[in-house]
């Protein structure tokens, strides 16, 4: 792991790791930006047979994105569905249970200790990505229960994080997330979206949106998010009388479930200032280039970063930067592909459609790999 500075904007986070089954790396740049919003949690024992990599990009401040770095996969391992083996529930559950945690008196306490963490100390420092590996393992957690005391009534933070993550048990991928960061699939060099980009305008979302009371303006919910999904965000999730997955901003996540096989050359978590800048396919084929001359995961990640930074303040490519690049290693034994149907929150029934989930600059990211082993 490294720390570094390439230039007086741009601050830097790396990291490699790796266990028997999966090897990593990771980057994360500042930008031009004033400060570092982005978290992430990289940690390949879960369990003895699980990896975990998340991505969280804050927005209005950087404490929910810690707190979800801190505490998300530590909700996954304790719900119940998780020792079933039914993961997809486990890891939506946490996500809405991430909303839970930060109200009242002791979510009040963290997310404060959470800010205070890093800005009682140098600018330097102040940018650094948060990650669980910073000093909170993957320890186990108490009830969280209630208490009383001059917050116990404390809504819950205004600032919020998108999520996505990416869990990998045996030759299962399962893949959460609710915002705009993204996860794809690179199979045969074919670049495949397993998220969706969750922005106000996509019909599903506008319509729970103008139901809950809300309204988009500009692209963005109620005039200020450009969001539909994220944790956090407690002012758009304030009517009593509808259950936390039809508030005006949901945090609840779709769940894609990915059978791997021998095709599969490696998965990227990104946050939307990757995407803002290159497609999927775009990234996927930039990866592979690289990786001809590379094979240090961490030092890829900080060549696309470099890539997409803006050369000065203003417009596409000044955003805070995170990226995580998996390789599963060889041999997998071959499998199914992905499922037929789109992708779906659980409990959703599949329209039989396949509609192909936006990519930027045209390039547009296939949603159906071809079957493992078959010609491109």
């Amino acid at each position: 792991m490294g720390i570094y500075l390439s230039s007086p904007k741009t601050e830097k986070f790396s990291e490699d790791g790796e266990n028997a089954r999966v090897r990593y790396g990771l980057s994360s740049m500042q930008g031009w930006r004033a400060a570092m919003e982005d978290a992430h949690a990289a940690i390949t024992d879960l369990d003895a047979s699980t990896s975990f990599f998340g991505v969280y990009d804050g927005h209005g401040g950087k404490v929910v994105a810690k707190f979800c770095a801190k505490y998300l996969h530590q909700q996954v391992l304790k719900h119940e569905a998780y020792l079933q083996g039914d993961i997809g529930t486990s890891v939506q559950k946490a996500f809405f249970r991430m909303d839970e945690m930060m109200r009242g008196q002791r979510g009040w306490r963290e997310l404060a200790a959470l800010g205070d963490r890093l800005n009682k100390f140098s600018g330097m420092i102040e940018g650094l990505i948060w990650s669980p590996r910073n000093g909170d393992g993957n320890g186990n957690t108490d009830d969280w229960a209630f208490e009383e005391g001059p917050h116990s009534d404390f809504p819950g933070p205004t600032s919020g994080c998108t999520s996505c993550v990416a869990i990998i048990r045996e030759n299962q991928l399962i893949v959460a997330n609710a915002g705009d960061s993204r996860c794809v699939i690179s199979r045969k060099g074919q670049a495949y979206n397993l998220s969706r980009d969750h922005k106000p305008d996509l019909e599903v979302e506008r319509e729970r949106i103008l139901k809950a009371g809300g309204f988009i303006h500009a692209g963005r919910v109620n005039g200020s998010l450009n969001l539909a999904r994220a944790i956090g965000d407690m002012e758009f999730k304030q009517n009593k009388f509808l259950p936390a997955e039809k508030q005006i901003v949901t945090a609840d996540p779709d769940i894609n479930i990915v059978d791997l096989c021998d095709d599969d050359d490696f998965i990227v978590l990104a946050c939307d200032g990757v995407w803002d800048c290159m497609s999927s396919q775009q990234l996927v084929d930039f990866i592979h280039e690289q990786l001809k001359s590379e094979s240090k995961l961490s030092a890829v990640c900080e060549r696309v970063l470099d890539r997409c930074l803006a050369p000065t303040a203003g417009g596409e490519g000044c955003d805070n930067m995170t990226m995580i690049l998996v390789q599963i290693k060889k041999p997998v034994p071959s499998r199914a592909s992905l499922s037929d149907g789109p992708l779906a929150s659980p409990g959703d029934e599949p329209s039989g459609s396949n509609e192909k989930l936006p990519a930027s600059d045209g390039v547009i990211a296939e949603t159906k790999p071809a079957e493992c082993g078959s010609s491109s």
